[in-house]
Parts: C-alpha cells; sequence; structure tokens
C-alpha cells in the first residue's frame, strides 16, 4: 500500500483535470464509473484525513441517486443509450455504499436494501443472474442474456454487506457457485481481474482458489511486452493488438488485490501514463476514472 500511496499527487492532479475538463465529478452520471469513483474519494479521505473527500463522495452520492435512481435500483448512466440496468453495476455500487458506510452506517443500510430490491428480479432460480434488465425490472432488457460472472459478484457482495440480513440471497448465490465454477472459464481482461478480486475476499474457498488460478493462467497469455519496462494485457487471447486502459486498470487492482505481479503492474502504469487510444475514451471518466485507482486502489482492497 506504501507504494501505491506514492502515487497519490499522480491522483490529485488527474482528479484536478477531470474537474478542469468536465469529465468527473462534474460530469455525465454512469453507474460503474461513479461506484469507482466514489471508492477512489473515500481512499483519498481515509489516507489524506481531509473531510472534503468524504463530503465529495456524499455529494456524487447524492447526485447518482437523483439522476441514476429508479424506485427499484439505478439506471446504467444518463445518457439516452444508457438506458435498462446491469447487475454487476449495482453490486459494484452495493460496494462503494458498503465502503461508506464503514464511515456513515447509514449507506450500508441503503446498500442492503438495494440488494433486497433487485435480486429477485435479475435472480433465475437454478440457473443464473440476468445481465441486463429493463430500467423497471419489469423484466430482461430484449437482446441480453445471463451474465457469466454475475452470480460471483452478489455472492461475494451480499456477505461482504450482511451475511444475516441477506441469507436467503446469499444461498441462491452460493448455489450457481457451486454449480458453475469447476467449469469456470473468462478469457477478457475486465473479466479476469474482477475475478481476481473478487477471489481475494475469500481466498481460501475453493471456489476463489480456482478463479484465481485460471485468471492468473489465462491473463499470463495475455500479456503484451511493448518496452523494457512498460506492457498491457490485450483484451482477449486471440486479439493481441487491442487495448482498452479502463479495463486494463481493472485487472491492475485486480492483481494488487491478489499481491500477483508487481512488476507487470508497475509496467502497465507506466504503459497508460502516456497511452493515447484515439478515440472517445481518451476523454471518457471511466478510462481516467479506474486509471486512479489502477495507481491507487485504497478502499478497493479493504
Amino acid at each position: 500500500m506504501a507504494a501505491a500511496a506514492e502515487n497519490i499527487p499522480k491522483v490529485l492532479a488527474k482528479l484536478q483535470w477531470m474537474r478542469d475538463q468536465q469529465i468527473w465529478p462534474n460530469g455525465l452520471r454512469y453507474l460503474w464509473t461513479d461506484a469507482h469513483g466514489v471508492c477512489l474519494l473515500l481512499s483519498l479521505y481515509k489516507e489524506l484525513q481531509d473531510e472534503k473527500y468524504l463530503k465529495e463522495a456524499e455529494s456524487v452520492v447524492a447526485d447518482v441517486y437523483r439522476v441514476l435512481g429508479r424506485p427499484r435500483g439505478l439506471r446504467i448512466g444518463e445518457e439516452p443509450d444508457r438506458d435498462g440496468q446491469y447487475y454487476h453495476y449495482l453490486t459494484k455500487w452495493m460496494y462503494a455504499l458498503h465502503q461508506l458506510g464503514k464511515v456513515k452506517p447509514e449507506y450500508h443500510e441503503r446498500a442492503v436494501k438495494l440488494a433486497k430490491d433487485i435480486h429477485h428480479a435479475f435472480y433465475v432460480p437454478g440457473v443464473g443472474v440476468r445481465w441486463k434488465m429493463m430500467e423497471d425490472l419489469s423484466g430482461p432488457y430484449p437482446g441480453y442474456g445471463l451474465g457469466g460472472l454475475d452470480f460471483y459478484d452478489g455472492f461475494v457482495m451480499y456477505r461482504l454487506l450482511d451475511p444475516s440480513a441477506l441469507s436467503a440471497e446469499i444461498v441462491n448465490m452460493q448455489q450457481l457457485v457451486m454449480k458453475n465454477y469447476k467449469s469456470f472459464s473468462c478469457t477478457q481482461d475486465l473479466g479476469l481481474g474482477e475475478c481476481l478480486w473478487m477471489s481475494h475476499f475469500f481466498p481460501d474457498e475453493d471456489w476463489a482458489k480456482t478463479l484465481r488460478h485460471r485468471s492468473e493462467v489465462t491473463l499470463d497469455s495475455m500479456w503484451e511486452q511493448t518496452g523494457e519496462d512498460r506492457g498491457y494485457f490485450c483484451r482477449h487471447p486471440a486479439h493481441r493488438k487491442t487495448v482498452f486502459g479502463f479495463t486494463n486498470s481493472g485487472v491492475s487492482y485486480g492483481l494488487q488485490s491478489v499481491g500477483l505481479w508487481p512488476e507487470r503492474v508497475s509496467q502497465l502504469h507506466k504503459f497508460f501514463e502516456t497511452y493515447k487510444s484515439d478515440d472517445a475514451y481518451d476523454t471518457k471518466s471511466i478510462t481516467h476514472v479506474m486509471h486512479c485507482n489502477s495507481l491507487f486502489p485504497g478502499v478497493m482492497l479493504t
């Protein structure tokens, strides 16, 4: 964590740049990015002991609910084409509320309520978890099926939040995890990073050991060395030159959560210090907020 703390000046400079460019936290709301951003602000609050970051985290939460909040759950994003609800976005938001709830308990209560509000809309008994739902949770979003990793998200997040209050929901997810983990396979960079991250909360359990081992093997095959001191993880083993900044950031904090390949984490950071995709992602909040969490994961690892 000490090495990550050395990156705080870079993180603060990036955060100020995002504010100046009205990218984040004063840009359009997007639930996945906002969840990571709330965690970033809480990490800074805890490290620097500066109340302004806690207040800003609460301000982001309030604005997310104002813009994206629905009677049950939260919309994906503010832009017109970001309709519907993603289960894995909702669980990431639960994690942000969980971390904020360690400082202010009322946010923990919100996280538990959110889990209960949305669980049965997404959960298909004995089968899986729907990846995307209509915005009012009245039914599956057309063209979308089951999420490949979503039941792991739910299993981990519910247990972190409240094993007692969410005991029935945990049993639902546990049955899916136990049914599926031995055949686990993933070939997408961010998904693999998320699996490492999820595995670190319960590292001694067989499902977590399996996810970590298989994710490590696959990611190892996806590493692209681009110079003596830099490199990146490709999007998919069959697409060596396809690279995304935000997905590599997710891999980075996943690796840091399990203490794997610190030298590659450093090389990844060096690569993305100057990398430009020359498309919309160069100014997307998801790119820069997740990069900050990569440099300084903070509460992402607790």
